[in-house]
């Protein structure tokens, strides 16, 4: 008595007193998301343990945590050295749009078969997928997919973390570590002084990057060419040199 509700409390006891059907937990719990607000999933307005880690990272270290209970996880639940997710900073809308998609939860289950894309035919795929089923996939999904690709090439790079903005990227390396050392500083070394490796093992690269989607097919071709490095044998190497 005498006090007053706040306008979230307020729907949120709207919500409780309009859902009294099978499913309703579910309604209830996107009313809820809906009213708090569910940031920007693949980017770094998150809220709790998903904006610490990443909507990826966290829906894996969720898989992990259930496959444990059930005795089907991995040897005494160590993590392998491959359970890493790339982080990519680029300063592009990266999403799928409420007004491309509506319903969140669909949208939220699109959002995973994204997470799960591997080579760029799936990716083309599923993009020929989005457009024949939604329409025309606007650029925010694009970006979205281009991301993808950037991630599988820093997996294979060994690239941990990718910043980039209009005046280029650095790339921070997995354990501070590269595949193949002798190709990188042969690769930086032709790259006419754009290119270096910092005292704290950073790579940078200094291009003018001011139109977003420039930036983002700059960075796909950077991380293209960086796994590529990663992956020369030695022949290949001397072949390049030639």
């Amino acid at each position: 008595p005498g006090r007053i509700l706040a306008p979230a409390a307020q729907k949120r006891l709207e919500a409780l007193h309009n859902l009294d059907t099978l499913g309703a937990g579910f309604t209830l719990a996107s009313h809820d998301l809906d009213i708090r607000g569910a940031g920007n999933l693949l980017g770094s307005e998150q809220s709790g343990h998903i904006r610490e880690v990443g909507i990826e990272l966290y829906q894996h270290m969720i898989e992990e945590a259930v496959a444990g209970a059930r005795g089907t996880g991995t040897e005494e639940g160590k993590v392998t050295s491959q359970d890493w997710t790339p982080q990519i900073t680029l300063g592009s809308p990266v999403l799928i749009p409420e007004d491309y998609i509506a319903d969140l939860g669909l949208r939220l289950s699109l959002y995973r078969r994204i997470a799960r894309l591997v080579d760029p035919a799936e990716i083309d795929a599923f993009a020929v997928e989005l457009h024949d089923r939604f329409g025309p996939v606007p650029q925010e999904v694009e970006n979205l997919f281009n991301i993808v690709a950037i991630k599988q090439y820093c997996r294979k790079a060994g690239v941990e973390k990718v910043d980039a903005g209009p005046k280029g990227a650095v790339l921070s390396f997995h354990n501070d570590t590269f595949a193949n050392p002798s190709a990188l500083v042969e690769f930086i070394a032709t790259q006419a002084g754009t290119v270096k490796l910092r005292p704290d093992h950073k790579l940078v690269y200094r291009p003018d990057w001011s139109d977003p989607q420039v930036r983002l097919k700059g960075v796909q071709y950077l991380m293209r060419r960086i796994s590529e490095v990663a992956a020369a044998s030695p022949e290949e190497k001397e072949g390049a040199g030639e």
